[in-house]
């Protein structure tokens, strides 16, 4: 493992200087990487500020102390960056795939992301990831000679792909898509900018993911406990976590609940990223690879938890499903959530006029599918104080959404 201000470049990392390029071509900078540009363009993107009031995993409250999106994606670019600078992964690239991964969450957390996908079930669906595809290359209109970021091709793979291929080798849609078949938008752009959607993703990519599983660990942990979901004994019942509790009380008896906390928090993000470190290099070891593109054509992901962590991850996951994610308390807010984004979907499809001149132009006389997804594109870029005020306004009654 190499030490935190050692930085190098690995022959298996994406080579800035050897991307494959921009869809229009823009010049390069004299001062700045092709990967830090995207970087950059994120940042400063509408999207991006978008998610500093977006709702994280959708606990509403007041106060300043629980994740939004914004907090969410810059937790995890400080941990693939970590990851990325330990395997010789380029971090500006891995650091752009992070700030990039949730641009196209819906407000209200899943709940609308749900509910959207249910509502456009006629209509292709809605699918964040191909969400973020969208908003990165047209709906973002910034530069006077395009629409959309203009990423580079690493850049656009790794938000397509750092979860793994989305198709065989035959083109059959695979894991989370094998049901209901690659988000349309995705395959749109598949067409016009190949995204090689059967093989991996970039190292720098797959760094991105598990960050971003490890954050969500850790902060979904912080938060539930913030919000009296669970208390921290309750924990014990993960083993990781019992053994992580039991060095932090043997070292800290009698330890404040707050500092008791924070401790194990960071336990967990410690373990979990050294664990993706040691077990990814092993890997790259053994699979020897000499470019990004044998990373790519691996046939599995190299970046990654071992199996005893995995089985941990999963541990995890699946006490805060129940416990948290589906806490009644939780679920009605939720149902409140859903009701919100049903209500201004029927409205703006039934009367698209009622959507700002921006959202409704062109609309006169379109089909039916036309204008329940630029009503999907509209919902979704909202934040969740924005849906508030819109829904408040078009209908007088909105519901309180604060855990009761």
């Amino acid at each position: 493992m190499r030490s935190g201000g050692d930085r190098w470049r690995a022959p298996w990392a994406c080579d800035p200087g050897a991307s494959r390029g921009r869809q229009h071509g823009a010049s390069a900078s004299p001062t700045r990487s092709e990967f830090q540009r995207d970087r950059d363009r994120i940042i400063h993107s509408s999207a991006f500020r978008r998610l500093k009031h977006k709702t994280q995993v959708f606990v509403f409250h007041e106060g300043d102390h629980f994740r939004t999106r914004l907090t969410h994606t810059i937790e995890v670019a400080q941990i693939a960056r970590a990851i990325a600078r330990s395997l010789g992964l380029d971090e500006d690239l891995a650091e752009a795939l992070a700030l990039s991964h949730d641009l196209g969450h819906t407000p209200f957390g899943h709940t609308g992301e749900d509910a959207l996908d249910d509502l456009m079930a006629g209509h292709g669906g809605f699918d964040h990831n191909a969400q973020a595809l969208r908003i990165v290359t047209r709906l973002e209109r910034r530069y006077a000679e395009h629409d959309g970021l203009d990423l580079t091709w690493e850049t656009l793979e790794g938000l397509v792909k750092h979860n793994g291929p989305l198709v065989d080798e035959a083109g059959r849609p695979r894991e989370r898509y094998a049901a209901h078949g690659v988000p349309g938008a995705i395959l749109d752009f598949d067409r016009e900018f190949g995204l090689e959607l059967s093989t991996h993703a970039s190292g720098e990519a797959q760094a991105a993911a598990i960050a971003d599983d490890i954050a969500y660990d850790a902060h979904d942990i912080d938060d539930g406990l913030r919000a009296g979901l669970f208390s921290v004994d309750d924990l014990k019942a993960i083993p990781f976590l019992a053994e992580l509790l039991a060095e932090v009380d043997g070292r800290y008896p009698g330890l404040e609940t707050p500092r008791r906390i924070h401790e194990l928090v960071r336990r967990v993000i410690t373990r979990m990223v050294e664990d993706v470190i040691n077990t990814s290099e092993g890997r790259l070891a053994e699979a020897a690879p000499q470019s990004a593109e044998d990373v790519r054509r691996a046939g599995r992901t190299l970046v990654g938890f071992s199996p005893a962590m995995a089985a941990a991850d999963r541990a995890i996951k699946g006490y805060l499903y129940p416990n948290m994610y589906r806490h009644p308390k939780v679920k009605a807010v939720r149902a409140d959530a859903d009701r919100i984004v049903r209500d201004l979907f029927a409205r703006f499809t039934a009367e698209p006029a009622a959507m700002p001149e921006e959202w409704r132009a062109g609309l006169d006389g379109a089909e039916e599918g036309r204008i329940a997804r630029r009503v999907a594109d509209y919902i979704a870029g909202m934040t969740d104080s924005y849906a508030l005020t819109v829904h408040s306004a078009l209908f007088g009654t909105t519901p309180n959404l604060k855990l009761r």
